[in-house]
């Protein structure tokens, strides 16, 4: 009886898979591009070299970071969008260690190893205003989150542009880039930063183990399930409201500190990369299973960097991969009412 409920799971997976592929075919198919070779283009530029493989790679840990952070808020029935504010503010703080750092001195390990922490603690605490907004204010944290995601914004190019800004002037481009000695320690030729992989890696482990296998993990998710019957069987549910929130902050720092010590070295305008509403797509799709959030969010990091090829080669907007997206976890929530529905009809 398992063994037929699981084939029937991956049946109705593989189903919405083909119907987010039919979707977006029809979609080419209506602007005269050819399906086929969009399709090889964006599966070429993800992994016809060891350079477009680095670059894959480069953005699944972000990516990772924020999807692990967020199954954590899921767990608690919590809708975290204000993750692209936290991952900036992650940024902001790692860049503000760095600075303050920098002329120290410091070994340059302890500093990156300390600026990667201040990041981390900014993402948390800054999350923490959504969680406080939510629990003490009765605002739903989808809007408090989009209202916090502004501010971020603002707050960066006012930084770049003002006490932050290059000597002489503000650009577009960021702030001073950091010294070499300031930045993690990269593969040979490459992009790719063994220890952000590390990182990245840790901390979805750590995501899975704490909500399959401890108890802290089994009473967020019973106040996910059910807030009113976690507060009556004496589950302190706000407490772990706000913790569910600062956890996700921190590991939204941390993709920001990734941001800035390893691929830009220096705050720029935008650096979340909208890793933290790709990041929704993620745990949506994995229906919040922790062991699948990195195959899904490589996969999707694939589809990213791949479809860089489309405008150079088909003159197709790389949003295709946005689309692509989007329509995979929207007929993944769409199967997946239908499979219910016949479940509880059987």
């Amino acid at each position: 009886m398992m063994k037929n409920s699981r084939l029937a799971n991956i049946g109705f997976q593989l189903a919405a898979l083909v119907l987010a592929l039919l979707f977006t075919t029809l979609i080419l198919v209506a602007t005269g591009a050819p399906p086929l070779e969009a399709y090889k283009n964006i599966i070429l530029g993800s992994v016809s070299s060891l350079d477009k493989i680095s670059n894959v790679l480069v953005t699944w840990v972000p990516l990772l970071l924020a999807s692990a952070g967020l199954l954590i808020t899921f767990s608690a029935g919590l809708w975290n969008i204000g993750m692209e504010g936290q991952i900036t503010l992650g940024a902001i703080g790692t860049t503000w260690a760095l600075r303050l750092m920098q002329d120290s001195s410091l070994p340059p390990a302890l500093v990156i190893v300390l600026s990667i922490l201040a990041g981390m603690v900014m993402g948390a605490l800054w999350a923490s205003l959504a969680g406080a907004l939510k629990t003490f204010g009765g605002v739903n944290e989808i809007f408090g989150g989009l209202g916090l995601n502004f501010v971020a914004t603002a707050l960066t190019l006012w930084l770049i542009f003002g006490p932050w800004k290059r000597p002489g002037v503000g650009s577009m481009s960021g702030t001073e880039p950091f010294p070499e000695a300031l930045w993690l320690p990269m593969f040979p030729d490459s992009r790719l930063s063994p220890w952000a992989l590390v990182l990245a890696v840790v901390a979805i482990v750590i995501v899975y183990f704490m909500l399959q296998g401890t108890y802290f993990g089994l009473r967020l998710k019973a106040v996910g399930k059910n807030f009113r019957a976690a507060y009556m069987l004496g589950i302190p549910t706000w407490q772990y409201m706000m913790i569910s929130f600062m956890l996700c902050g921190a590991l939204a720092g941390a993709a920001g500190a990734v941001q800035v010590t390893a691929v830009y070295h220096r705050l720029i305008p935008s650096i979340s990369s909208g890793y933290g509403y790709l990041g929704l797509l993620v745990a949506m799709l994995v229906n919040y299973q922790a062991a699948w959030a990195a195959p899904v969010a490589l996969f999707f990091a694939a589809l990213n960097i791949g479809s860089i090829q489309l405008p150079i080669i088909l003159k197709l907007d790389s949003s295709l991969s946005g689309v692509l997206q989007g329509m995979l976890v929207l007929f993944v929530l769409m199967v997946e009412g239908v499979r219910q529905r016949l479940m509880r009809r059987s």
